[in-house]
């Protein structure tokens, strides 16, 4: 599997780099819109929705018509919304777990969970016309986190971080992740090359001691992201979203982590003015 996984990963890094380095807006708006109907038609099927393509191509319209300025949906507010979702419903879903995808609150939780996905590619769009740089680092800090618990919890990892969830996770592995964080944006954003980065831009505005707070605060929003999609998936039964990216499993196991934090990014960086 670990062929295909690198093969994978550098297929994916290359077209990043190909839609950035063209800088055509319209590139990066068709990307994203295709990444976000697969993300749909996964999150679709997890929730045993009936007829989850076709769905998925409807979302996929509506972001680009919001993208293309066709509607008066604010970036900030969706933001905003989206960060209550997450705190007063999905963080509380660990804990007691998620309804029936049959009935009522099941279908409405579903809308819930889609309009989350959609304030999710919306925000990624608002960082995006900040800069580029902007955008890959707030996302950087979600990939650092991983990467850093990773190895970190395969080395030290011995006190489960949420059993009934996900077995893999360990408290070791989430400490380990937070502190790379930490150690790697804070030495990033003393080099002036970094300056327009997204840490170094918060580190500017709100000084070490706060910086410290929210940093912990977005891998926090990360870790919360990747347990809730493994929550999503045991109640469906199933060990990947899909096989959309071989060695990966789908494009929504690549993004469940980003899902509460780029919103809360955005939220971020509209208090520096941006």
């Amino acid at each position: 599997m670990l062929g295909p996984r690198i093969a994978t990963a550098i297929a994916l890094l290359l077209l990043l780099g190909l839609v950035l380095g063209s800088g055509s807006q319209l590139a990066f708006v068709l990307t994203l819109a295709v990444f976000f109907g697969a993300a749909c038609w996964e999150s679709l099927k997890l929730f045993k929705v009936r007829y989850p393509l076709p769905l998925a191509v409807v979302f996929a319209v509506i972001l680009l018509l919001i993208l293309n300025n066709q509607t008066n949906v604010n970036p900030v507010t969706l933001s905003a919304l989206c960060v209550l979702i997450w705190t007063l419903r999905f963080v509380p879903a660990l804990k007691y777990g998620l309804p029936d995808v049959h009935g009522a609150r099941g279908r409405l939780f579903t809308l819930v969970y889609m309009l989350a996905l959609l304030g999710c590619f919306i925000a990624i769009a608002a960082l995006f016309a900040r800069s580029a740089i902007f955008m890959i680092s707030a996302m950087a800090i979600v990939w650092v986190a991983d990467i850093g618990a990773y190895f970190v919890g395969r080395a030290f990892g011995k006190r489960k971080l949420a059993p009934h969830i996900s077995p893999g996770k360990s408290w070791e592995g989430a400490i380990g992740g937070w502190a790379t964080v930490l150690l790697l944006a804070g030495l990033t954003s003393q080099i002036p090359a970094f300056a327009s980065t997204f840490a170094a831009q918060l580190l500017l505005h709100y000084g070490w001691m706060l910086w410290v707070l929210l940093m912990s605060l977005l891998v926090a929003a990360s870790i919360v992201g990747d347990l809730f999609e493994s929550l999503m998936k045991r109640r469906a039964g199933v060990k990947d979203s899909s096989r959309l990216l071989p060695g990966h499993g789908g494009v929504l196991d690549r993004i469940d982590a980003l899902i509460p934090v780029m919103p809360l990014a955005v939220l971020l960086g509209a208090s520096l003015g941006l």
